[in-house]
């Protein structure tokens, strides 16, 4: 299997010793032999070792699983009830507030950005294609934020009857006790109980919970009798859920072709699986940051050039950090530091520390080949002031992309390591494709530097600190 998303490490493999990568080959396919053995461990339920615990292998699959059993059972499988849902809001009401942190939002806002419209809330519904306007909150504990975003919400009941005054909102969060999103559900939940009436036949259906199969948002799902809820399945961690109903709902909600989603992360899964070193994404990418890691460069710069990948940018920070970013058995600190870049724009801010500063960098480069819309063309202007009429035969995208090599130039001549991560254009299967690569990749990772790339222990100790502040 061939993916249309191209990884080309060439410029990268230069600076290393001559062999330097195809010394790594065998242990990168004894690694992905453990990734595709812990798959089999997860669905069979087989016992797990106590170093393997969490195991949340689940995610590989779980895209051509839904698929299946939608094949299977049409109108009652998952799938096609998220879209049902997905219909229904977008039939009824014009906004909708995502509520979730971490991986129970950067999912969806990285496909809200990547594949509507730049301006989308700005659009009349017309404009938008009846799609609501969409907010992302209960990801911080910002007074000031949540209040003004409460009061854009319309909150005359009288207005509840025309379309373009209805709101909704989704809620998720796998055990309902997050605080940022607990929090900011019960302000949400509050509002549009005053607003159609608590108990109403539209708070049931205007609240949509994500959650699991227990816990706390689960119980209030069910005491209040909420109309949809939909799962985030046992051993999917959060931030590998984009998948899930998590990313899934939101996604459908815009509009956004979600089994196309779906089946770009099954070719990237086949392709992961079965194509060798040199045409295999997963492994060219993490051979080249596994290498590089090896000779200091500790910080991985994901370089988006456009502005509409920097929340996929956003997510994969938080991929890479909560799942390497850990301490070996041997008492060994682990994992790259991932910033994301958007460029021409962190040319003029953090370009000059990647041109020269400290040799501590690997800098990939994201690159949509194709745009969506027909580039503009640089104008003439008879009076020529700014001397730019040279250009009046170009288009911004020539010069994007006269950019990316002029950059990629300079770094090469000052032994600064790149690679560029190529997709053909931006759509769903595209990104499908692109989401599922960087995560198998870190779990391959994870696996090749004998770290667990699932669970997040490092975060659970802040929440304990502040609950216990909480409760004095």
């Amino acid at each position: 299997m061939t993916a249309s998303l191209k990884y080309d490490p060439s410029a990268a493999w230069k600076l290393l010793p001559e062999g330097g990568v195809a010394r790594l080959t065998p242990a990168l396919e004894a690694a992905r032999a453990e990734v595709l053995a812990d798959i089999e461990l997860f669905e069979t339920g087989g016992e797990v070792p106590a170093a393997k615990v969490p195991l949340d292998a689940g995610f590989i699959n779980l895209p051509q699983q839904l698929l299946d059993e939608l094949d299977s059972n049409g109108d009652g499988s998952q799938l096609a009830q998220i879209e049902a849902t997905a219909t229904m809001l977008r039939d009824e009401v014009d906004r909708v507030v995502s509520l979730g942190i971490g991986g129970s939002y950067m999912g969806a806002r990285a496909l809200f950005e990547a594949l509507c419209h730049p301006w989308h809330n700005e659009l009349s519904r017309d404009a938008r294609g009846g799609v609501p306007r969409i907010y992302f909150e209960g990801n911080n504990v910002d007074s000031d934020v949540q209040r003004a975003l409460l009061t854009m919400l319309p909150s005359d009941a009288a207005a509840a009857k025309n379309v373009t005054d209805r709101w909704a909102t989704v809620v998720i969060s796998k055990s309902g006790g997050t605080l940022e999103t607990a929090i900011s559900f019960r302000l949400f939940r509050q509002a549009l109980e005053n607003y159609y009436g608590a108990g109403s036949d539209e708070v049931k259906r205007y609240i949509v919970p994500v959650t699991g199969d227990v816990g706390k948002l689960r119980n209030i799902t069910s005491e209040q009798g909420y109309a949809a809820s939909y799962p985030i399945p046992d051993g999917v961690g959060g931030r590998f859920s984009i998948f899930t109903a998590v990313g899934l709902l939101p996604a459908a909600i815009l509009g956004i072709d979600i089994r196309e989603l779906l089946r770009g992360a099954v070719d990237m899964t086949e392709c992961f699986r079965s194509a060798a070193a040199g045409s295999n994404p997963v492994l060219d990418y993490t051979a080249v940051c596994h290498a590089f890691e090896n000779r200091g460069a500790t910080i991985r710069v994901l370089s988006t050039w456009g502005k509409r990948l920097e929340a996929a940018g956003l997510w994969y920070d938080q991929l890479l950090s909560e799942s390497l970013g850990k301490t070996s058995d041997d008492g060994e600190y682990k994992g790259a530091t991932p910033i994301t870049g958007v460029n021409t724009r962190d040319l003029h801010s953090r370009g000059q520390q990647h041109q020269e500063g400290r040799l501590d960098k690997l800098i990939t480069n994201v690159i949509v080949k194709s745009a969506n819309s027909e580039p503009l063309a640089v104008p003439h202007f008879e009076s020529d002031l700014d001397d730019l009429n040279r250009y009046s035969n170009k288009t911004v995208a020539d010069v994007l992309s006269a950019a990316i090599q002029g950059t990629n130039q300079a770094y090469a001549d000052a032994n600064r390591p790149t690679a560029d991560l190529v997709l053909p254009t931006l759509n769903a299967h595209t990104l499908g494709q692109f989401f599922q690569m960087l995560m198998l990749a870190t779990v391959l990772e994870g696996r090749l530097i004998g770290i667990n790339p699932y669970g997040q222990p490092g975060v659970e100790a802040y929440k304990k600190n502040t609950m216990a502040l909480l409760a004095k």
